[in-house]
């Protein structure tokens, strides 16, 4: 069932403002305004057992309730479109492909947190999002959407587009609001949480593209038709993604609890002809590799997480039988390197390390010992060795890869060469988890 991707398609431009209203659009908002108050927006939204969609899982509406009550002064409320997890590329869909249903579901959540001002807070690279937000935001500005007294009511409200200067740290929520305040993009320390020491010191809330855009639904159709879309106990729809040799890589919205077998082999078409699954990260480059056991796994917020590894994003990326696991955590681990932000003494020295000992066993300069090197650096740089969890998921392909792939490795360091240079599968059984 599409629901946030209805109005999507590849052969045409999006929605404009008027096409828009003409499907409902803005209806929710008018809805919300007229017919609610904030608190029972929130409580419908908390009803809902949405969930943050970015990545962390944690119920939207428990998240909203941190903030404190208002106190006359600002309040914020951003949405993290800085999108840089490698892998990912669901919130674009919804960016280029639906503006207005973007605006409409940060509009909601700004008037039920009661903000004064909403940011979207975009990635650089997406230049073409950024102009049809920027058409998207300036239509509704024009139909009273955004200002002064929105739909003749007496709420007012402002909505700023940034654009980010295009770090990875800049999508964990406490280095956003640094980027926003023009300090460098690092992590704060938590407490104070930014719900109720956020931007400039005011109370914040910050949710990721997918989940605002459910805003306008909810309140359209209720919690309970929300909490039906899901499989497995899960709630509503989830946008999935697949890259790597498979026939159809892209993104689906599929129930929450959709399996990996039935992304991979239905929606994806299967592996290319001549390739065969071996391992795949389920939520982006920061999390576990699980195997091909795992197939028939829901891919949801807690059956992930019983296998081994973390929902992330929910958009897959593939390891096949021709592909080098090691060449394949070297790349990811050399983003990790270049994108940490430095605050921290093992994150700033362990990962360029980490991303050396991988090259030298990547191009034949491995040597005995640097397995075991590897995993103990994957220990210094777990959780609770650092000050943010930056360098801990970048230790998560990087550790069970060692774990799964250890023959690899071993094969790698002992003929000084990549086996997998000359494009052939090699012959290797998959270690059980």
């Amino acid at each position: 069932m599409k629901v946030l991707t209805k109005n999507i398609s590849p052969t045409r431009e999006p929605l404009s403002l008027r096409e828009y209203r003409e499907q409902g659009g803005y209806e929710a908002l008018r809805k919300a305004l007229v017919a609610m108050t904030p608190g029972e927006v929130s409580a419908e939204v908390k009803r809902s057992g949405l969930r943050g969609l970015g990545g962390a899982g944690f119920p939207t509406g428990t998240k909203w309730s941190f903030m404190p009550c208002p106190d006359g002064g600002e309040r914020f409320v951003i949405m993290n479109a800085d999108e840089m997890e490698p892998g990912a590329f669901k919130d674009r869909l919804l960016l280029e492909g639906d503006p207005h249903q973007v605006i409409e579901g940060l509009l909601i959540a700004a008037y039920a947190l009661e903000a004064t001002t909403a940011f979207i807070f975009l990635r650089h690279e997406y230049t073409r999002a950024e102009r049809l937000l920027q058409t998207a935001i300036a239509e509704a500005v024009a139909a009273g959407l955004i200002g002064n007294h929105v739909l003749g009511t007496s709420w007012n409200i402002s909505v700023r587009l940034h654009v980010s200067a295009g770090r990875y740290m800049c999508g964990e929520e406490t280095g956003l609001l640094n980027a926003l305040e023009g300090k460098r993009a690092q992590p704060r320390n938590k407490p104070p949480f930014p719900q109720v020491v956020g931007l400039f010191g005011r109370p914040t809330v910050v949710n990721n593209v997918e989940t605002l855009c459910w805003m306008s639904h909810l309140l359209q159709n209720g919690a309970d038709w929300f909490r039906s879309l899901g499989r497995n106990g899960m709630c509503g729809t989830k946008l999935y993604g697949v890259s790597g040799r498979v026939r159809r890589p892209g993104v689906w919205e599929l129930p929450m609890g959709t399996t990996a077998r039935e992304l991979i082999e239905e929606h994806a078409g299967g592996m290319q002809d001549g390739c065969t699954l071996r391992a795949f990260l389920p939520g982006g480059a920061s999390t576990d590799f699980l195997t091909a056991a795992h197939l028939d796994l829901p891919l949801d917020f807690d059956a992930v997480p019983k296998a081994g590894s973390r929902l992330g994003t929910g958009t897959l990326i593939l390891l096949d039988n021709k592909t080098c696991p090691v060449g394949m955590v070297l790349n990811l681990e050399t983003f990790f390197a270049r994108e940490s932000c430095g605050w921290c003494t093992p994150c700033r020295e362990g990962l360029p390390l980490i991303r050396s000992i991988l090259d030298g066993i990547e191009n034949g300069r491995g040597e005995n010992g640097d397995r075991e090197r590897l995993d103990l650096l994957c220990r210094r740089l777990g959780p609770g060795s650092t000050y943010c969890a930056f360098a801990p998921g970048a230790m998560e392909p990087l550790q069970s890869a060692l774990r799964l792939f250890g023959d690899d490795f071993e094969l790698h360091t002992a003929g000084k060469r990549c086996p997998y240079r000359d494009g052939q599968p090699i012959p290797l059984p998959v270690m059980a988890v």
